[in-house]
C-alpha cells in the first residue's frame, strides 16, 4: 500500500477520457537576420508611436490655444458692446441740464457699468490734459488755445477704451493748438 504521502504527489488519476496533451514541439531556429529585422520594426513603431504621442500633444495645444484665441474674441465683442450703452448713458447725462432727478438714477447706473467694465480688465483711453497718441487717440478736430500744451488733448468727445496694452476703441478727441502756433509747448 502506498503511503500517504507518496498518493498526495501524483494527483489526481489520469482520466480515461481526456486525450493525452500533444508534446511541445522544439522551438525552431531563428533564420539569420530575423532577429535584426524584428528589432528594427520594434525601433521603426516605436518612433511611429512616439510621433503620434507628439501630434497629439501638438493638437492638445492647438486646440486649447485656439479655444482661448476664440474665448477672448467673444469676450472683447461683447465688451465692446457694452461700450455703446455706456455712451448712451453718458449721452443722456451730458443732455440733461443741471442736476436733474433723472441724473440721480443715471449716475449710479453709469458707476456700476464702468466697475464691471474696469472689473473685466477695461480702462478709459484718452484725458484732457493728457498728450495726443494717433496709437490711442483719434483727432476729430483742433481746438485752438493756449491753455494747454501743443498737441495735448483739449477735449473728449467719445471715451476710448484699452483691454491691457490692445486698444479696443480709440477716444474720438479735439486736440490742442495755440493760436498762431505760440505758446506753451508739451516738448518744454
Amino acid at each position: 500500500m502506498p503511503s500517504s504521502h507518496e498518493s498526495e504527489q501524483q494527483g489526481p488519476p489520469p482520466r480515461g477520457d481526456a486525450p493525452p496533451e500533444p508534446p511541445v514541439p522544439p522551438p525552431e531556429p531563428t533564420p539569420p537576420g530575423e532577429l535584426e529585422r524584428l528589432r528594427g520594426e520594434v525601433a521603426q513603431l516605436d518612433d511611429r508611436w512616439r510621433r503620434a504621442l507628439a501630434d497629439l500633444d501638438n493638437y492638445r495645444k492647438r486646440t486649447a490655444a485656439e479655444v482661448e484665441r476664440r474665448s477672448g474674441e467673444a469676450r472683447e465683442r461683447l465688451l465692446t458692446d457694452w461700450l455703446e450703452v455706456v455712451d448712451s448713458v453718458e449721452r443722456a447725462l451730458r443732455m440733461r441740464p443741471g442736476d436733474s432727478s433723472e441724473d440721480e438714477g443715471l449716475r449710479p447706473v453709469l458707476q456700476q457699468m464702468e466697475t464691471l467694465l474696469q472689473r473685466h480688465g477695461l480702462r478709459r483711453v484718452g484725458a484732457v490734459g493728457e498728450p495726443f497718441d494717433p496709437e490711442r487717440h483719434d483727432a476729430i478736430g483742433v481746438r485752438e488755445t493756449d491753455e494747454l500744451p501743443d498737441r495735448a488733448i483739449a477735449d473728449v468727445a467719445r471715451s476710448g477704451w484699452a483691454l491691457g496694452d490692445r486698444v479696443l476703441r480709440p477716444a474720438q478727441v479735439l486736440v490742442a493748438r495755440h493760436p498762431a502756433g505760440v505758446g506753451r509747448s508739451g516738448a518744454e
